[in-house]
């Protein structure tokens, strides 16, 4: 069970509209094996006059609470941290469905054994220094090739997040035109927290292991929220209770930090649902595409 902290014109076409009114905007830090130590995380608020509040979080500790979650009714609009697609290019040599809903299924057809053979077979026959292939979004937003099985376990992030978002109609922009009223969107934190340091490399603000969680991480924690509130993702400030900012500053695994920079780049989306969520217009539709990432 989840613990509570706190219209298109045409149906048929995957860029859909955006519902009228305002939504509620979600971020969601995902974990592909959900339970109690370690819950898909989610952060929900409103967004209004160029700021998100953050109301409360919800933990869902199993993924049956996390499909419950997704079909509530909108209108919503979450920025979800997994990749909602995989490179076109390995598709053909994998021998791979080329559209979203079909590349979708196939996968949850072969389950996580399945998918684990499949990639490790696709990745014994590249060369070395090779072994992955990316989307074109992973090299503009320098983030981990979905084919990648551990540190992070990305494709099975895809095979699970993926899934529920098509099994429960959730609208994707771009790549699957489902409920108008609950849109998702594809975020990512690890670009996000870049883009609020001014960093170029990797930024270490986390660690789920305790034996490497460091002060200086805390420090990095205490100024991505001092960023956030002053100056704001993309010009989107968060506000939130004294006790919740102490929450993000504290968490050592950063999930609820995560959560809320979701929901900030998802905002950020939401601000510019008359032109495509900010997203590309030239998306590649089996891929997809991180929200607040420039196309190139």
């Amino acid at each position: 069970m989840p613990c509570v902290l706190g219209s298109a014109s045409d149906p048929t076409d995957p860029r859909v509209g955006a519902p009228a009114g305002s939504p509620l905007i979600h971020g969601v830090d995902f974990t592909s094996a959900p339970r109690a130590a370690k819950p898909i995380t989610v952060a929900q608020g409103h967004f209004s006059a160029g700021t998100w509040e953050l109301e409360r979080f919800e933990d869902l500790t199993t993924f049956d609470a996390y499909e419950t979650w997704l079909r509530q009714p909108g209108p919503w609009v979450g920025g979800f941290d997994f990749p909602f697609g995989l490179p076109r290019a390995a598709l053909p040599d994998l021998g791979w469905p080329l559209s979203w809903p079909e590349l979708t299924q196939h996968c949850t057809a072969l389950g996580r054994t399945g998918m684990r053979s499949a990639l490790d077979t696709y990745r014994a026959g590249r060369p070395v220094g090779s072994k992955f292939c990316f989307r074109r979004g992973d090299a503009a937003a320098g983030s981990h090739s979905p084919l990648k099985l551990v540190n992070p376990p990305v494709a099975l992030m895809f095979l699970e997040g993926a899934a529920r978002l098509l099994s429960t109609g959730v609208s994707v922009p771009g790549m699957f035109a489902g409920d108008p009223e609950r849109i998702a969107l594809e975020a990512y934190p690890g670009y996000a927290v870049r883009r609020l340091l001014d960093a170029r490399a990797r930024v270490s603000y986390k660690n789920d292991a305790l034996n490497k969680q460091t002060h200086e991480q805390r420090r990095t924690r205490e100024r991505i929220v001092e960023r956030l509130l002053q100056e704001g993702l993309g010009g989107i400030r968060l506000r939130a209770a004294p006790s919740m900012l102490q929450r993000l500053r504290e968490d050592v695994r950063g999930d609820y930090l995560d959560a809320v920079l979701c929901a900030l780049q998802a905002a950020w989306g939401w601000q510019r649902k008359d032109t495509f969520y900010g997203l590309p217009h030239d998306l590649d539709p089996v891929e997809g595409w991180i929200v607040t990432v420039p196309g190139r």
